[in-house]
């Protein structure tokens, strides 16, 4: 039997079972027409190893909310927005316009927008109440996909209630938002901290990173972390995206400045070895008909199997290379 006719890892590994996001580790942040369509075009030179979320939120000048909404719907129907790789930030709770960005963006670009973001929730009634309305959108411009929602966890009341929060419909993404959470410690936390290594040093930083991801990988949410204020410095965004991705778990980190991008995409990118690894591994599994096999002295079933799919999938997502018959056999 070729590895053609035989069953497929997310068939064989998963039962039917929700599986979880996969998707880029790098999200990068663009508020103007100018450097979203320079983002687009990057996507095009670097590689799809990125998304980009179109910001409503801080990009819009104040009293020009319609026009940015509408503005990010025309770029995303255009022909630069190749890939559909594109979200939008849309305006907090407490903002008149938050309503209104859905109704532009749903109604206008519901079909190839990849997700939207929800900032500043104090509570979980209102990310509750912002996701019931996205829904209510969706269908009555009849759209019948789900459009994913991100939600920022940066003030108390979202911490608190952060599981809860994960386990809200539609959900792909928790953020965490470093700045503002800084700002609602009242002086507490010293502004130092925005930066490293005091961002993840500080031990009220360290614990809330940890609910964010604790929360997010409970139930199949794809942690993302905050940005790196060092625009210009690769070495300090690879640092800081290494450390997200390694002693916290982090899997998704914000980019606001192009030269961040390919840093945070290399240091969560899987390791080379291990994807060899992995490829080497679930061919010869998919031979076994997924049974249990041995490699280089290892005993591996069905639970390593679906670990090292995960890893197989990420290096696709990042670039890394993949040999020709495990391309062949699972990407094809």
């Amino acid at each position: 039997m070729s590895n053609s006719t035989k069953p497929h890892p997310s068939e064989a590994l998963f039962g039917g079972e929700k599986p979880f996001p996969l998707i880029p580790a790098c999200e990068h942040f663009a508020g103007s027409e100018k450097l979203i369509l320079k983002a687009l075009s990057l996507q095009e030179s670097i590689g799809q190893v990125f998304d980009i979320t179109c910001d409503c939120e801080d990009g819009a000048a104040s009293g020009q909310e319609r026009e940015h909404a509408e503005m990010i719907v025309r770029v995303l129907n255009s022909e630069a927005n190749k890939y559909h790789m594109a979200g939008a930030r849309i305006h907090d709770y407490t903002h008149p316009a938050w309503k209104q960005d859905i109704d532009i963006l749903v109604g206008g670009a519901g079909k190839v927008l990849s997700y939207i973001t929800i900032p500043k929730c104090t509570d979980i009634s209102q990310a509750k109440e912002m996701i019931a309305y996205l829904q209510k959108m969706a269908t009555f411009h009849g759209i019948e996909r789900v459009i994913p929602v991100h939600i920022l966890i940066e003030t108390h009341g979202a911490l608190n209630q952060v599981h809860e929060i994960a386990k809200l419909p539609w959900l792909q993404v928790l953020d965490f938002g470093l700045m503002d959470f800084v700002s609602a410690h009242h002086g507490a936390i010293p502004a130092s901290a925005m930066r490293s290594p005091g961002q993840f040093d500080h031990r009220l930083l360290a614990r809330a990173k940890t609910e964010v991801v604790s929360a997010a990988l409970a139930n199949g949410v794809v942690p993302a972390h905050n940005v790196t204020l060092d625009l210009k410095n690769v070495e300090t965004t690879y640092s800081d995206a290494s450390r997200a991705r390694n002693e916290f778990g982090f899997m998704r980190m914000w980019s606001i400045y192009p030269t961040q991008i390919q840093a945070i995409v290399d240091a969560m990118k899987p390791n080379f070895d291990e994807v060899a690894d992995a490829a080497n591994i679930l061919l010869t599994a998919q031979a076994a008909d997924w049974g249990p096999i041995q490699y280089a002295g290892e005993l591996h079933d069905r639970a390593t199997y679906r670990y090292f799919w995960e890893i197989l999938q990420k290096a696709k997502l990042t670039n890394v290379a993949i040999s020709e018959e495990a391309t062949a056999a699972f990407f094809n």
